[in-house]
């Protein structure tokens, strides 16, 4: 599957970028745009979200394996990998499976565990949308019912387009997404011990890493470094962009 990339600088280490679930490649430009100057950073949309190809299956097998499509199509040796939330499985399981292709790997507030159903109100929201409005005020008015926390909102809303004979349609492939929901859920099994140099972010505010996490963590990946990023829930990246870009940062130093 050829998945949609944004390139950010081209000189120095390898960088990608994978997204979480209902995200796209647009979410990290100003993460990206800030590691370009020392850094090649590539941004992908996931199968089934932003401008890449949609597919009715969806596992972390199936997605780390687009990565590497990418990573080969794209001519790259080897990579330090950025995954936060369901990017970050995908990039767990990428580097289970070619360990040698990757140079470091950064996990963004998510474990390898099964985690609980929690996006029934997205998709919910998503579904009763009514696409034949004629303005993005009228679909924000629509979400706002249901999402009241606005920077959820807008994030959503990132995933809508406006039709050439008017109203608007979803980017994402919210059918395939559903329909595979238990697997995104689902935990990573490994094959081995990983000696990739890992760090794990985690939003100081987040209630996804707990010390159980972080101890399987240190049992997984033997060379293992831990950040917490203060004034910061789930999207590290986006409520405190300096706090995750030190952390980012120092790890790759």
């Amino acid at each position: 599957m050829e998945l949609f990339y944004k390139k950010y600088g081209d000189k120095g280490p390898v960088v990608i970028i994978l997204h979480g679930l209902f995200g796209m490649s647009d979410n990290w430009h100003n993460v990206a745009r800030s590691l370009s100057d020392e850094l090649a950073v590539y941004c992908l949309d996931l199968r089934n979200h932003g401008r890449s190809p949609h597919s009715n299956f969806m596992s972390y097998s199936s997605m780390a394996d687009d990565v590497w499509e990418f990573m080969q199509k794209q001519r790259l040796h080897n990579a330090i990998l950025i995954g936060h939330s369901m990017g970050g499985k995908v990039a767990m399981k990428f580097t289970d499976k070619y360990p040698d292709k990757v140079s470091g790997l950064v996990v963004v507030d998510i474990a390898p565990k099964r985690y609980k159903n929690g996006h029934d109100l997205y998709f919910r929201a998503m579904r009763n949308l009514d696409l034949n409005a004629t303005s993005r005020k009228e679909i924000e008015d629509q979400l706002s019912k249901s999402i009241t926390d606005r920077g959820e909102m807008l994030f959503i809303l990132k995933n809508l387009e406006r039709k050439d004979a008017g109203g608007y349609r979803l980017k994402l492939n919210l059918d395939a997404i559903e329909q595979n929901y238990e697997q995104i859920a689902e935990g990573i099994q490994f094959r081995n011990k990983i000696g990739v140099p890992t760090c794990l972010i985690k939003g100081q505010n987040s209630g996804y890493i707990n010390e159980e996490d972080r101890k399987e963590f240190q049992n997984i990946f033997t060379d293992f470094s831990f950040f917490e990023v203060e004034n910061a829930g789930h999207w590290v990246h986006a409520e405190n962009p300096a706090g995750f870009l030190q952390a980012i940062q120092s790890f790759i130093q």
